[in-house]
């Protein structure tokens, strides 16, 4: 599916983390990658690079920093000369942002989590899309949360992922004419390194087994992943401005199903759930 396709995949910390599992299903599907990193967490990046199944560089970006994009535009070019799709996998907030203290949060926390985890949407965007324009089109792809309703403790990351899904509105309205599209992949929780630091996670990612239809395990990226790859493909040509839900149809529910309720009352673990 995605046979010839150069794409730049960030935020891989670990091999538990979803861009991980983007980056390996790319590659066997015949994509070549390569992936990005900065700072202390970069050593994290390298040591899951060993662990994908072709080997692949790891380039600098901070995307709080101007210069940084620059250089990963020219380090592209110099590379490949275009480039076919990028994942966007890069959230972050201050702990007082999170946990419970909306109210009290400083208003430079709830600023840092809204200019990392949703302008740079926009800014990686911008980077690549000459790149894009050399290849006839491209895909932008963000990792979301829904952002439809509030959650316990996530706070300031909340309405950072509101802002994102509009971010990513607008880049596809802007972007559409040079046929490069835009779209996030909205998933149920996962047990990454960035989820441990969401406090209440394990009770948040805990809603969803008495509550998806179809089910959902934290410890699998693979459906999530396989949601981001064929957004990045051929196939999702026709889709643009998109937030696809990969969460086991929680979304879709306005309360626990019977079922799982009357499970639970029995004492028996609820279908899908993790014995």
């Amino acid at each position: 599916m995605l046979a010839g396709k150069k794409l730049v995949v960030t935020g891989v910390l670990t091999k538990d983390s979803i861009a991980f599992e983007v980056a390996r299903q790319a590659q066997e599907q015949g994509a070549e990658i390569v992936l990005t990193g900065f700072g202390r967490t970069r050593r994290m990046t390298e040591r899951a690079a060993g662990r994908l199944p072709e080997p692949t560089d790891i380039l600098e970006l901070d995307v709080n920093n101007p210069d940084d994009l620059t250089a990963l535009t020219a380090e592209l070019r110099s590379r490949w000369g275009t480039v076919d799709g990028i994942l966007h996998a890069i959230a972050h907030a201050p702990g007082d942002a999170l946990g419970g203290g909306f109210l009290e949060a400083p208003t430079a926390s709830a600023l840092s989590a809204f200019q990392t985890s949703a302008v740079s949407l926009r800014e990686v965007a911008v980077a690549v899309a000459p790149l894009m324009d050399e290849a006839g089109g491209g895909s932008v792809v963000g990792l979301d949360f829904d952002a439809t309703v509030a959650w316990p403790a996530y706070d300031w990351m909340g309405v950072a992922k509101a802002a994102l899904e509009s971010v990513s509105r607008y880049l596809a309205r802007d972007l559409g004419a040079r046929n490069i599209r835009c779209n996030l992949v909205s998933a149920g929780p996962i047990e990454t390194a960035a989820a441990g630091g969401i406090p209440g996670f394990d009770a948040l990612a805990g809603f969803w087994q008495d509550r998806a239809p179809l089910g959902w395990d934290p410890t699998d990226a693979a459906p999530v992943a396989a949601a981001v790859c064929f957004l990045l493909s051929d196939h999702a040509r026709a889709i643009t401005g998109e937030v696809l839900h990969v969460d086991g149809g929680y979304h879709a529910m306005g309360s626990p199903l019977p079922s799982r309720m009357e499970a639970a009352a029995d004492g028996a673990p609820a279908p899908g759930a993790i014995a």
